[in-house]
């Protein structure tokens, strides 16, 4: 084994962390008889030679002996090293990406090396389909179906094997992988899709028929049947019944064996998968003790279901209602992707996850209050289930704060009097305070507490995280009686590197309207002031409060001219939107603002249609904007949508584009990869915001 790897000059190549001179020692790990060394080592693959998914020249290097290493029945965990190929050589490249004039040409032609390279080694995987080890039988068949260059010869060698197979986690593998072959070959997708189909039957397990289910979910979704979340949610009970204990003629996986590929992303991944999906059922976090593949199972099937959101909460809510916790905690933390990137009747769904709050498990409880907090106003039906926890519970463990948090952004008084108590600790959950503005006028009792805390305050390093929630808490309350207070903030907030707690108190200084005409003197102060602040944003939001506490133009308009002709988009977007605020008092602005319709950067130019449209009352030059504004730039929907509203019947020539916006059932604001914590937040209120407009009125 290992023959010519003392040969190679490993010092001369690199991976993520420098000379790649201790590979040789990681592939040698990989054959060792102690399990530590070995995990060890898998982890030095990962994290060093293929980092993230990354290719080096001693990735490409090490190819050949991980091939032997995967070939030798000697070694132990050869599934885990299987993986480890497979996600080194799966990877798909467009032809563009090897466009040697492209800047991530070295990069894309060492993934297209690594793939040939494998794939020329990919006769070992057949070999390893009837191997005695069950871990390896478990990753071989996605290897195959994505590395081998003979797929229709591996499609057949999958479904010869499948009757021949014992174990249950493996049998699945190998419908999946036919599923890969289906999606990847068009050639092959007719006769891989009628074997699939064949699985259906009645007469075969519970486990194998969802498998090819989810399968032709992912590659001939016209093909399933009516009724599939019902027919999902009786295998998957069936499934259940079928196994109490390990499933049927499942082999005990050892440590690492077919385990690797939930640490290993792959830029190969398929339709949201990754290499080894197999081994990841194998290691899934629920889905019962009879049925450990199952949630696996069931993210692959709402992934492919997409946009059928109907189907997709009628699949939850069967899932929610299993016995077994583990899949109901499972089926809240899908929950949560489909509510975050999809619209949809949610009521009943969002009940059975409230009704999760009363389980022991604490996975389970805290799945559901971290969904429940991310709702906002669409975690109405858990309201009672929350308002139960907060007053049984209090709120002294973060999981209780966050059902908290979660009631109090319902608007429910009921969440007052633990947001009081919360309000009085020592140590002040800042997250808790953020919430207060959502309840509106009923939190005025939390305001002696506020204005106490936001007193105590010292301004010192901890200045921002201390005083900038409790500055929320009292804007959104309008608690105009606690001007001595933010005005005492405001006075000792340092120039430099105290912008945002300044911005803040300013914002609540605001919210007090003409209450806060005492504090005219420090507004105006910081309006002179201007240069010594490094963002122009201090400056508007002064003028915005001195407005608001005045109503006197005449001191606002000068500075707020002045940021509209600064050279950079920030001072002027931030002049736009407080000359907004001002309206038709800053009329005289308007052929300013005029001249940024045409600018080049698409913020500023819908910032300005937008005030043009508050200081003119004048819609006409505003609309042509805000149309390509809307079209080009999604995620300054909500705030084209609420000038819209403002506008009534004069924004008719637009109502396409929000009664266009109403019907797609994806969110405006769905980033693929990552999520904000206030997106559903954002795209409901666009959606409200829509309607408003729709009906005429702001």
């Amino acid at each position: 084994m290992f023959t010519g790897m003392d040969e190679v000059d490993w010092a001369s190549m690199g991976h993520a962390y420098g000379p790649a001179d201790d590979v040789p020692g990681l592939l040698r790990g990989l054959a060792s008889a102690d399990p530590a060394e070995r995990e060890t080592a898998l982890d030095g693959m990962y994290t060093a030679v293929h980092h993230q998914g990354d290719v080096y020249d001693s990735t490409l290097a090490c190819i050949p002996f991980l091939l032997e290493l995967a070939a030798s029945p000697e070694v132990q965990d050869r599934g885990a090293i299987v993986e480890l190929l497979t996600s080194i050589g799966g990877i798909d490249l467009d032809d563009d990406e090897l466009d040697p004039e492209d800047e991530e040409f070295e990069d894309a032609a060492n993934y297209a090396m690594a793939a040939a390279a494998v794939a020329a080694g990919a006769d070992v995987f057949v070999g390893l389909l009837e191997d005695p080890d069950a871990g390896v039988r478990l990753a071989a068949p996605c290897a195959l179906a994505m590395l081998h260059g003979d797929p229709a010869r591996v499609l057949a060698l999958l479904r010869e094997r499948l009757e021949g197979e014992q174990d249950t986690e493996v049998r699945l593998a190998l419908v999946e992988a036919v599923g890969r072959i289906a999606l990847r070959h068009e050639a092959l997708r007719a006769e891989s899709v009628t074997w699939l189909t064949t699985l259906l039957a009645a007469d075969r397990p519970p486990g194998l028929r969802l498998s090819a289910l989810t399968q032709l979910a992912r590659c001939a979704p016209g093909l399933l049947p009516d009724d599939v979340a019902s027919t999902a949610t009786a295998l998957l009970r069936a499934a259940d019944g079928a196994g109490a204990g390990p499933a049927a003629g499942s082999a005990t996986r050892p440590p690492g064996s077919g385990t690797r590929a939930a640490g290993s992303e792959t830029r190969a991944a398929e339709s949201g998968t990754r290499a080894g999906t197999g081994a990841e059922a194998a290691q899934g976090h629920g889905g019962g003790p009879g049925a450990p593949w199952a949630d696996d199972l069931l993210r692959t099937l709402h992934s492919a279901l997409g946009d059928r959101v109907d189907d997709r909460i009628a699949l939850l809510t069967g899932q929610l209602s299993s016995a077994d916790p583990a899949q109901r905690t499972d089926a809240v933390w899908m929950c949560h992707g489909l509510i975050r990137a999809w619209r949809g009747p949610y009521d009943e769904v969002v009940r059975l996850v409230g009704a999760q709050l009363d389980d022991p498990d604490p996975l389970l409880h805290g799945a559901a209050v971290s969904l429940l907090e991310s709702l906002f106003g669409l975690a109405l039906p858990a309201a009672d289930a929350l308002a139960e926890r907060v007053g049984t519970a209090g709120a002294d463990r973060p999981s209780d704060r966050r059902a908290l948090i979660a009631l109090a952004r319902l608007g429910d008084p009921r969440a007052v009097p633990a947001l009081a108590r919360v309000l009085e600790l020592p140590d002040l959950p800042r997250d808790v305070a953020f919430a207060v503005p959502y309840l509106g006028e009923r939190a005025a009792p939390l305001v002696p507490v506020l204005r106490r805390r936001l007193a105590e305050v010292a301004r010192d390093e901890r200045l921002h995280d201390r005083a900038v929630p409790l500055l929320t808490g009292l804007a959104g309350v309008r608690a105009a009686d606690a001007l001595p207070e933010v005005l005492r903030v405001l006075r000792g907030t340092p120039a430099r590197g105290g912008e945002w707690v300044t911005e803040a108190a300013l914002r609540a200084l605001t919210s007090f309207g003409a209450a806060a005409l005492p504090a005219a003197p420090e507004l105006r102060a910081l309006l002179g002031g201007a240069p010594a602040y490094p963002s122009s944003s201090v400056v508007a939001a002064a003028a915005r409060a001195l407005w608001a506490a005045t109503g006197d133009a005449a001191a606002v308009l000068p500075v707020l001219r002045e940021l509209l002709a600064a050279d950079g988009p920030d001072e002027r977007r931030a002049a736009a939107a407080a000359l907004g605020s001002v309206g038709r008092a800053a009329a005289d602005t308007a052929p300013a603002l005029r001249e940024l319709l045409a600018s080049p950067e698409r913020w500023l130019r819908m910032d300005a249609a937008v005030a043009l449209w508050r200081v003119t009352g004048a819609a006409g030059e505003s609309l042509p904007v805000l149309r390509t504004a809307w079209e080009e730039n999604r995620y300054g929907r909500v705030e084209i949508a609420e000038c819209l509203a403002e506008m009534g019947p004069s924004a008719e020539p637009v109502m396409p584009l929000l009664r266009a916006e109403l019907s797609r059932p994806r969110r405006h604001n769905v980033l693929d990869g990552g999520s904000g914590s206030h997106d559903i937040e954002q795209d409901e209120r666009l959606l409200a915001l829509c309607r408003s407009a729709l009906r005429g009125r702001p």
